[in-house]
């Protein structure tokens, strides 16, 4: 019965430790030779690399034979992930400032003195050979491991008081040991009077998990720092057993990631910012596509008309004399043909303008300025569609704050569906109105096509949306007109019917 109870016995959780070694001399290999030994039950010790500028050093041959990275630069380390602590066997105060000045943030440095450390620790092992004096040793190592930690760790009881801390735990909650030691850890760590998942149901409590599991578990906690400030806590605890296997003490070891988490924020937002400027970048390429095809028909108009006036001046300047109705009509050719070449002027002016693709700048616009443009641009299409337009537009100067390539885009997609749904002809009526004591302008765009349906009024401005048929619509044009008004502080509603138009009305903050 003895025999088979022994069997059930559970193998001790071992808390992960990854470390460097600096000094590859007689040290090191004892070291080694101490982790092949079961002395350290509950860590599991992963040498990552060994360092030393001789490279016939006992430890470093020992390293090479064993398959563990060696160097000359104990800098090399620094590359490696996920490394806890860098032991210096050197016995050089130098060596020893330089890690200390040099090592990464969150890796730990544990001096010389070490070594020393570990062959007393072998020595009081030859003369303890009672499971007490084992115990004894254990706890030695165990307490030492813990106050080398940069990750704040508290050794919990079962029922819930705190058993053992490190310096980081004590700096972390600005207590002093004796204050903790007994105390409930929620009640130290968070200012609760319950269990953290008792308490707060986003506050999962890892050390339950690990009691009812008998397993390691991992948490990430969301608590207020100094200053009102929210900071996140990487929480792991591991299991101690007893001879029976059963959980008698957890410890948590508990990592501040604030600042990664910040940093991973930080670059997914950038990536988001970049990918919205390259698809908002990819629909006016789409707009711009569209204006060309419709503007080339309307400066071909004007074209062939100055070659009209330029052979019947050439044939009234063949003739020998010159009369008064001839230059009376040369004038008037010469105003004609002045005019449409401004005109000419204006329309690919509008395209280089909107093409260009310039910083994300925020200036005083005159919002009147931007629909001149954005209408001189789209009028010909309408003509060629048959579409009647009607503009009602507050006279004078309107200023709004905004950028002009992402408003005229903004007000291109919208005219540009109101023209795709008439192709048959229509109306577009473009109304826009000031309200001072509200401090805003409104704009509505108003067509008679077919109307929207009702159930997809609610998702006209989602991303990749479309009621097109495939190929004519990527389904992005609302959802960036969306961003970029709301950008601008302005908002933007739809109204719908079917059979009776559609009327899109946008708003944006006036300024005095």
């Amino acid at each position: 019965m003895d025999k088979n109870h022994n069997n059930n016995v559970q193998p001790p959780t071992r808390i992960p430790l990854n470390i460097a070694i600096v000094g590859g001399g007689r040290a090191c290999k004892f070291f080694f030779k101490l982790l092949q030994t079961d002395y350290f039950r509950y860590l599991n010790i992963q040498v990552r690399g060994v360092c030393d500028i001789d490279p016939e050093a006992p430890g470093i041959q020992m390293a090479r034979e064993m398959g563990i990275y060696t160097t000359d630069n104990f800098k090399d380390f620094f590359k490696f992930k996920h490394l806890h602590s860098i032991l210096e066997l050197t016995h050089s105060r130098d060596v020893l400032l330089e890690l200390i000045k040099l090592r990464p943030k969150g890796v730990g440095v544990v001096e010389h003195n070490f070594g020393r450390f570990f062959r007393s620790f072998y020595e009081l092992d030859q003369r303890l050979q009672s499971a007490e004096h084992q115990a004894n040793l254990e706890k030695m190592f165990s307490n030492f491991m813990i106050q080398q930690s940069t990750a704040a760790i508290v050794v919990i009881n079962t029922d819930f008081t705190i058993h053992d801390v490190n310096d980081v735990y004590l700096n972390s909650v600005n207590k002093k040991k004796a204050d903790v030691i007994g105390t409930h850890c929620y009640e130290t760590f968070y200012g609760l009077n319950a269990p953290c998942s008792s308490s707060h149901f986003r506050l999962q409590c890892p050390m339950l998990e690990t009691m009812r599991t008998g397993k390691s578990a991992h948490v990430i906690h969301e608590f207020m720092g100094m200053g009102d400030q929210t900071s996140y806590g990487n929480i792991v605890t591991y299991p101690f057993k007893n001879e029976e296997g059963e959980v008698f003490r957890v410890m948590e070891l508990i990592r501040d990631i604030t600042e990664e988490i910040s940093s991973k924020w930080e670059k997914r937002a950038e990536e988001l910012r970049a990918d919205l400027n390259k698809m908002i970048q990819e629909d006016r390429m789409i707009s711009l596509g569209k204006l060309s095809a419709s503007c080339v028909h309307e400066i071909n108009n004007p074209i062939q008309g100055l070659l009209t006036f330029s052979d019947l001046m050439q044939k009234i300047l063949s003739e020998e004399t010159l009369s008064p109705e001839n230059v009376a009509q040369f004038k008037e050719f010469l105003k004609l043909m002045s005019s449409e070449l401004e005109r000419c002027g204006k329309i690919v002016s509008g395209l280089l303008s909107f093409s260009r693709q310039i910083p994300l700048e925020y200036k005083t616009l005159d919002l009147n300025d931007i629909m001149d443009s954005v209408l001189r641009l789209s009028r010909h299409k309408m003509e060629l569609q048959n579409i009647e337009l009607d503009t009602k537009l507050q006279p004078g100067v309107i200023l709004i704050r905004g950028n002009n390539n992402r408003l005229q885009q903004t007000l291109l997609n919208l005219i540009f569906n109101a023209i795709e749904a008439m192709p048959d002809g229509g109306r577009l009526q473009i109304i826009s109105t000031t309200d001072v004591s509200k401090k805003q302008v409104k704009i509505e765009i108003c067509d008679t096509g077919p109307g929207i349906p009702e159930k997809y009024l609610s998702h006209i401005f989602d991303p990749f949306f479309t009621t097109k048929k495939e190929g004519e619509g990527t389904g992005l044009g609302l959802s960036i007109v969306y961003g970029v008004v709301r950008n601008h502080g302005g908002k933007i509603s739809v109204k719908s019917k079917e059979g009776k138009g559609t009327v899109f009305t946008l708003t944006f903050p006036l300024l005095q």
